[in-house]
């Protein structure tokens, strides 16, 4: 009966409006109540199991460096840089849009920070240099799915801690996917550059001016390069990196370009624990529903469904994917990636698969279910950043959406694109 009960119950609560979290603890308290009262004391433990994990504390640090590098303006210097690399390209400012999206990534890991930071600066100057609005927006939307690809991924910390995956290797296999998912993006944009009659900047790029805004954006820059070095050379676990990177964006952003105040400071606070609390409210609350389809043999019952239907390898991975890619449509991809990941990466081992690989293609799968309606995160962001309509930046979208499938697909059929790097560094 609960095995009715509890997609039902999860589903239903959404439907009313609850919180993806909060709807998923419940779900999974109608199902231990349906196996009988006496196991409800597992619940308190099973919470406080699914979060008592070391590299969970990455996550607040993580986001709190990328909030104190945010508000203090320094990532300015990033987009300074990049349109100085690109921005004499037809379409300049989209594709400078795309490159400071990889340089904002290797800071905060997170998807809605990126498209919030853009949504802010650069929708605004696109839009004023003759970029439709919509436009606009579905460029940062597409290039904001970079930043938790790239490390430090905020979901690859989560993948590695609950599925004893490597965390520095699955940072490593990231680089590459989120690099080509830059470049694919940069294609659609010149292909269709002409016309859209996007903007064209204004001559070559010179030694000079790249030199000024390198000077500028030296710092900020400096950060993400230091953050993997110190964790893929072997230097620091990912929480000791993070911890790190904190107080080197404070020094920067409150000693050295003086731009921080406390009332700064209180406002970054607030919002690190806001999102840090969200994420791990649906971390614990997708524990006792993890639990309860542990105990019920749910991942056995689907895995050996996928495995009747095919045991061809490629045809696994098909149904993997398009799996993942429909969830993504209707749920918070941290719980999609913590309820999912124990369904499917043992079925993943079975195909042959590398973990770190497997890893890779999961993350980046659900990143793209951040830009795809109806609840992509990063599409409501945008919308509530600059006034835009969801449909209208979705119209927009679509050519970056296949794309990034593309790249999706190669990810998930060529090991190599994705453990080039991990295996060249020795994980």
């Amino acid at each position: 009966m609960g095995m009715y009960l509890v997609p039902l119950a999860f589903f239903g609560f959404l439907t009313f409006g609850m919180p993806v979290g909060l709807a998923i603890g419940v779900a999974g308290l109608v199902g231990i109540l349906d196996m009988g009262p006496k196991f409800m004391t597992m619940v308190p433990d099973r919470m406080f199991a699914g979060l008592d994990l070391f590299p969970f504390l990455a996550m607040p640090f993580f986001i709190l460096a990328g909030e104190i590098m945010n508000r203090s303006g320094i990532t300015i210097g990033l987009v300074r840089l990049a349109d100085a690399l690109v921005g004499w390209m037809r379409g300049g400012m989209a594709h400078s849009n795309m490159v400071a999206s990889v340089m904002f990534a290797g800071i905060t890991g997170s998807a809605t920070a990126d498209a919030a930071a853009f949504g802010n600066t650069l929708v605004p100057a696109m839009e004023k240099a003759g970029y439709s609005k919509s436009y606009a927006c579905a460029v940062t939307a597409a290039g904001s799915i970079i930043g938790p690809t790239i490390p430090p991924s905020t979901l690859a910390i989560i993948y590695g801690s609950i599925m004893g995956v490597s965390i520095a290797g699955l940072f490593a296999a990231g680089i590459l996917p989120g690099l080509l998912i830059c470049a694919i993006c940069m294609t659609v944009i010149a292909l269709t550059a002409r016309r859209k009659g996007l903007p064209k900047g204004e001559g070559r790029p010179s030694f000079r001016l790249v030199l000024s805004a390198l000077r500028e954006g030296f710092l900020a820059a400096l950060l993400p390069v230091f953050i993997l070095g110190s964790i893929l050379g072997g230097f620091a676990t990912p929480t000791e990196a993070a911890a790190i990177a904190v107080a080197y964006a404070l020094f920067v952003g409150g000693v050295i370009y003086r731009a921080l105040s406390w009332s700064d400071l209180y406002a970054i606070g607030v919002r690190t624990t806001r999102i840090t609390g969200v994420i791990f409210l649906i971390i614990a609350c997708a524990s006792i529903l993890g639990w309860w389809m542990t105990f019920n043999r749910v991942p056995q019952a689907i895995a050996e469904t996928l495995l009747s239907i095919s045991e061809n390898p490629k045809v696994i991975i098909s149904l993997i994917l398009a799996l993942l890619l429909l969830i993504g449509l209707v749920m918070d991809i941290n719980a999609a990636l913590i309820i999912l990941a124990p369904v499917l990466a043992p079925l993943t081992v079975d195909i042959g698969m590398d973990p770190v690989h497997a890893g890779i293609m999961i993350i980046l799968a659900l990143n793209i279910s951040l830009m795809t309606p109806p609840v992509g995160a990063c599409l409501f962001v945008l919308a509530s950043v600059t006034g835009e309509k969801v449909e209208a930046i979705s119209r927009e979208l679509w050519p970056f959406i296949l794309a990034e499938v593309a790249i999706l697909i190669a990810v998930a059929y060529w090991s190599d694109l994705t453990l080039f790097i991990p295996r060249l560094l020795g994980f």
